[in-house]
């Protein structure tokens, strides 16, 4: 049984990667700057809304609608010819009161599902940044002590031409 999850999720993460992130979104071709990237990565470890924020990316709205219904729609449709029996026995004023409460949860669900793949692709962008400007930095282990130096050059005042060499400065220190 963990198996079958297992699998599962590793072939809805791969679908994702592949196929939706590439349908739904415009990827920049070239290199986040520096800046950029400490920007987005102290937002991104703050857990803070990340949309229209990051340089790099463009997402289609009707696209990822798209994707979505189809996703409801894949879910919503077995589930309601299983139910069929039982639904077409219900009163008309329950269904209507199913039907508002199934609207209220299909946009409830779109924004959650929106977020997901913003914070997927923003960390991707971020990843690949940090390949870029910390090539000998670990992400998973130094990305939260990146935004904390970060947060404490802005507060020092550190000018943008001594941001790289202080935040290098500190991490080697703290190594």
């Amino acid at each position: 049984m963990f198996r079958l999850f297992s699998w599962m999720k590793t072939s809805s993460r791969n679908f994702t990667d592949e196929t939706i992130i590439p349908y739904v979104f415009t990827l920049s071709d070239g290199p986040m700057l520096f800046r950029d990237l400490l920007k987005t990565n102290k937002m991104y470890q703050e857990g803070l809304k990340l949309e229209g924020k990051i340089p790099g990316f463009r997402m289609s709205i009707g696209r990822s609608y798209l994707v979505f219904i189809a996703l409801w729609h894949l879910i919503l449709l077995p589930a309601s010819a299983l139910f069929h029996t039982v639904l077409a026995k219900i009163d008309c004023h329950l269904l209507i009161l199913m039907a508002i409460l199934f609207t209220g949860m299909f946009f409830a669900t779109y924004a959650i599902f929106k977020e997901y793949l913003i914070d997927t692709v923003a960390l991707r962008i971020i990843r690949n940044g940090w390949g870029n400007h910390f090539p000998h930095f670990d992400y998973d282990l130094h990305a939260k002590e990146v935004a904390k130096i970060y947060s404490e050059a802005l507060e020092k005042e550190i000018p943008h031409k001594n941001m790289q060499l202080y935040i290098l400065d500190q991490l080697v220190e703290n190594k």
